[in-house]
């Protein structure tokens, strides 16, 4: 196994416009979605829907952000910032990790009340960063829709909000680094929730963790890869990025689907609260997947 850059590696790309578009070709989508999904466990989307326009104001509101002074970033710290809907904060905290990341973050989280976002969310990204994150979310439940009923399993409005309800945009800034092989952009790890949809520069930076082919990683589902990620630093350019994050709630229970178990003949994977799962994957931050090892059921 090695680490591939994303932005270099011919990764599947996947025409969303021919799912509905003139020259649509639904099965041929669904058919290379799944591929993905049970293959690489990351691809990028084109034709998706949201305007090259729209992407490049959501960077650009990044950017502003982050290019603030910094008495103006640190009144959305935690603890002294005015909404628990925003938190501005670094990742580079030597005296508490192991491994130094190079990493201004602002974390956005949506309560389902647009009036919030914008009141709340830092003045020079809340309007763009909205909307960035409605047709995200959108585009998102098309693509779980699709992966979900392959397992046999309609996505309806109850499952999509149980499962993709809570809502994180994160914006990412990772200056210039003097020397990065010191340090990371973002420690080795694997997103703990259900889909994450990552929007990002030119720079550069994102590496995947590939695996052969025949090679399955001992935490990897049966149905859908988990893939590892890290991010480089650069000495010469700054970079964003502004992942959107699904998740579920803290109290629902997520566990393998019965039809899936049915099919296989036995759960590999016992059931748990979501917030159990996320206290462990933060537990074990930088050791990849190891979280899933917590859920994983063992016999004598």
């Amino acid at each position: 196994m090695n680490y591939i850059s994303a932005d270099v590696t011919p990764l599947p790309v996947i025409d969303l416009s021919r799912l509905d578009g003139p020259e649509h070709d639904q099965d041929q989508v669904k058919e290379a979605l799944v591929k993905a999904a049970e293959t690489v466990g990351f691809f990028y989307v084109v034709k998706h829907g949201l305007s090259t326009q729209l992407l490049e104001e959501v960077k650009d509101a990044a950017r502003q952000f982050f290019n603030q002074p910094a008495e103006k970033k640190l009144a959305y710290l935690k603890g002294v910032s005015p909404s628990s809907l925003v938190n501005y904060g670094t990742s580079f905290v030597p005296e508490k990790k192991k491994s130094f990341e190079w990493k201004d973050y602002c974390s956005m989280y949506y309560n389902d009340n647009d009036n919030d976002a914008l009141k709340y969310w830092p003045d020079q990204c809340s309007e763009i960063v909205l909307k960035y994150m409605k047709m995200s979310t959108t585009m998102a439940r098309r693509i779980m829709e699709i992966l979900m009923k392959n397992l046999g399993e309609k996505l309806d409005d109850s499952m999509a909000e149980t499962y993709m309800g809570v809502k994180v945009v994160n914006m990412n800034f990772y200056p210039t680094c003097p020397d990065p092989g010191l340090t990371v952009g973002v420690g080795r790890h694997s997103d703990f929730g259900t889909l994450t949809v990552l929007l990002q520069d030119d720079i550069g930076g994102l590496s995947i963790r590939v695996q052969a082919e025949g090679d399955i990683g001992k935490e990897d589902t049966k149905q859908w890869k988990i893939p590892k990620c890290r991010v480089r630093t650069t000495s010469t350019q700054s970079r964003v990025s502004i992942p959107v994050f699904l998740n579920p709630g803290p109290m629902v229970n997520i566990g393998p689907l019965p039809q899936v178990v049915e099919k296989d003949g036995k759960a590999e994977y016992k059931t748990c609260l979501f917030k159990d799962y996320k206290n462990q994957f933060f537990a074990q931050t930088y050791h990849g997947k190891k979280a899933l090892e917590f859920l994983k059921i063992t016999t004598p």
